[in-house]
């Protein structure tokens, strides 16, 4: 993609400034597409090596530093797997995307029947479903397998994306 900015900033700096503008809202709606485009995508590594493998992966390369605890211990349906996947992913480009924080922690136990996934973040809190349609997917996504989605997000505080979710 070619920008036109290497020609005009050296000589116009202000003509620069809303090509580098138009450019910024394209690639983050080009963004928003891809996102949407593999939301329907079950990533490789899911598929072949389960959830923790999947998690590992993902906050391994996730845009802000991001702490994993683990204690699934064992393939769990592929439903509840990819309800998991998607739910973190979602929650890890929605801290990036909005919450201005600086780390996020991953949290996904299995026990009792029940399996536990948690982001959190140190951001500005203040995140609501009726903010976007990304939250309100993802508690339509968990609800959709059985289980419950749970947002707690004070203003200032950061904000916690939990899901339950059966394991059997």
């Amino acid at each position: 993609m070619s920008l036109g900015l290497e020609a005009t900033l050296p000589t116009d700096p202000a003509a620069a400034e809303p090509i580098a503008r138009r450019a910024r809202h394209a690639l983050a709606a080009t963004l928003d597409e891809l996102r949407e485009l593999s939301q329907g995508i079950l990533p490789g590594i899911l598929a072949e090596r389960g959830l923790s493998a999947a998690l590992e992966e993902l906050c391994g390369r996730a845009a802000l530093p991001t702490r994993l605890e683990l204690a699934v211990g064992r393939r769990l349906s592929a439903q509840i797997e990819t309800a998991a996947y998607f739910l973190v992913s979602e929650a890890l480009a929605n801290t990036v995307k909005h919450a201005q924080a600086s780390e996020a922690r991953v949290a996904a136990r299995c026990a009792d029947g029940l399996l536990t996934v948690e982001v959190a973040d140190d951001g500005a809190g203040g995140a609501a479903p009726g903010n976007g349609s990304g939250l309100h997917g993802l508690a339509d996504r968990i609800e959709a397998v059985g289980g419950k989605f749970i947002l707690s997000s004070p203003e200032g505080k950061g904000t916690v994306v939990r899901a339950e979710l059966p394991c059997g």
